[in-house]
């Protein structure tokens, strides 16, 4: 029938249920990690005395949630 190595087969099949799921994992890292460092300098520049709007903070801190959360969404189930 098939000459296809089953482990092959399987990793395939897995590859075509979650396409670029390393490429995403990837992306989610790098953006938690430029979301974390952008409010660290907002953060430091308020602790400085400078003023920053309001919702910058915001937008910052639902990056600093949201990434995260994507993030925590892409591991992998092993039930």
């Amino acid at each position: 029938m098939s000459k296809i190595d089953p482990e092959l087969k399987k990793r395939l099949i897995k590859e075509s249920k979650a396409p670029f799921k390393g490429l995403r994992k990837v992306l989610w890292l790098a953006f938690t990690g430029s979301a974390f460092l952008g409010l660290f300098i907002m953060l430091s520049k308020i602790s400085s005395g400078n003023e920053i709007q309001q919702n910058n903070l915001f937008i910052q801190i639902g990056a600093c949630v949201l990434f995260p959360f994507l993030l925590f969404l892409e591991r992998d189930k092993k039930n």
